[in-house]
């Protein structure tokens, strides 16, 4: 059974750090492509990054460029996305999600699994 389990949420001040994480199980990373996206309160769920089944394939959304890096440890099974100079804009529940699509899904439709989500909530 695939099952992916995001962690890492919490609050923080503007400017401040987080680092997700997303472990999954039933499968290998080396099989799958990642995504992370995020859905604020109203707002329709977004990519934030993804990444291909190969790994030679890695997107981010305009919004977070530079300030967000994806990075998968395959030993591991997990992925995560380091988050930094975080602004209240990017408050949302963050969610991983997988499939077997050989590209980097960027967009939600793309992707069958996934995991509960993470909140993040950047105040001061």
């Amino acid at each position: 059974q695939l099952q992916l389990v995001e962690s890492g949420g919490g609050l923080v001040q503007p400017g401040g750090s987080l680092r997700l994480s997303c472990a999954v199980s039933g499968f290998s990373l080396d099989d799958y492509a990642i995504g992370w996206f995020r859905q604020a309160p109203g707002k329709e769920r977004e990519g934030v990054s993804c990444i291909s089944r190969s790994g030679g394939n890695l997107y981010y959304a305009d919004s977070v460029k530079g300030r967000f890096t994806f990075s998968r440890d395959n030993a591991k099974n997990t992925v995560y996305l380091q988050m930094n100079s975080l602004k209240p804009e990017d408050t949302a529940v963050y969610y991983c999600a997988a499939d077997t699509t050989t590209t980097c899904p960027r967009a939600p439709w793309l992707l069958r699994y996934w995991g509960q989500g993470t909140l993040v909530t950047v105040s001061s």
